[in-house]
């Protein structure tokens, strides 16, 4: 298990909008939805595209690439093209920082 690595300031995050940061080389994307954060490996299990940038629809984020969409909050995919899960790790609010890290 790897060090929590800062994300953004929490001032930075506002709901409706999403931050990328990097656990060596994992792309983690936490999203801000209604003030609720989420952090999602920001890759699509369908053929690698990035996630952070594309349609958010209520806890949905859709690839924009091929329209794979993802629960934020499960990592589930609920539709084709994906079939495969994205990895979703934890997220913690610290002294106004928003904090994630790679726990697989």
């Amino acid at each position: 298990m790897t060090d929590w690595i800062r994300v953004c300031a929490t001032s930075d995050l506002l709901p409706g909008e999403f931050q990328v940061a990097f656990d060596g080389d994992t792309a983690i994307a936490v999203f801000n939805i209604d003030g609720s954060l989420y952090a999602v490996e920001d890759i699509c299990t369908h053929d690698g595209g990035e996630l952070a940038g594309g349609p958010i629809e209520g806890f949905e984020v859709e690839c924009p690439r091929h329209g794979a969409k993802f629960d934020l909050r499960t990592g589930e995919a609920l539709c084709a093209p994906a079939y495969v899960p994205i990895a979703k790790f934890p997220v913690k609010i610290e002294n106004d920082q928003v904090w994630t890290r790679d726990d697989r």
